[in-house]
């Protein structure tokens, strides 16, 4: 079951490696802009989805703590966006993005109870796991611009701790 959990995290990983949807290419800044944002929307989705489905307190608690951050990364990074005029450019990367978070919505929809949970858990832990090494290693050093780049940096300690904080609720639901 878990390798089910974590379609999204693999394509994700294949979406940031080597010959994956940016190819060799290094991604542009509104390219940047989009794909953090991007991950941000569909991280948003999956709290509500968590929030109106799971009755685990814990569970709902940590979903409602990703709905707040991630709405709150999501703003500044639009305000920059517009402070700094320019347009986040889709991709292929975001386009992958949003099919396999669609597919994990679906996937996570059949589930109920303790099921639920523990899917909608780890496939954060594998989600921000692979978020995280995605911004370490292409995002952030691809950014050309200061503040983007401050601000990517800035969203990477935060989903860091997204991520041990997921990596803590899995453990106790197991």
């Amino acid at each position: 079951m878990t390798i089910k959990l974590t379609t999204a995290a693999a394509a994700i990983a294949l979406l940031f490696s080597t010959g994956g949807a940016l190819g060799n290419d290094k991604p542009t800044d509104p390219q940047i802009a989009h794909i953090a944002y991007t991950a941000g929307v569909l991280d948003v989705e999956a709290a509500k989805q968590a929030i109106a489905t799971s009755k685990n307190k814990t569970v709902v608690e940590f979903a409602e703590s990703m709905l707040r951050d991630h709405e709150s990364v999501n703003k500044q990074a639009l305000d920059l966006v517009k402070k700094l005029n320019v347009t986040p450019e889709d991709n292929d990367t975001s386009k992958s993005l949003s099919q396999a978070a669609e597919a994990k919505r679906q996937e996570l929809a059949k589930l109920k109870g303790g099921e639920f949970d523990k899917a909608y858990i780890e496939h954060e832990v594998a989600y921000h796991k692979q978020v995280n090494g995605a911004l370490e290693t292409l995002l952030i050093p691809s950014a050309q611009n200061a503040e983007l780049k401050s601000l990517l940096e800035t969203g990477l300690k935060l989903f860091q701790g997204h991520q041990q904080h997921a990596e803590h609720v899995a453990a106790a639901l197991k």
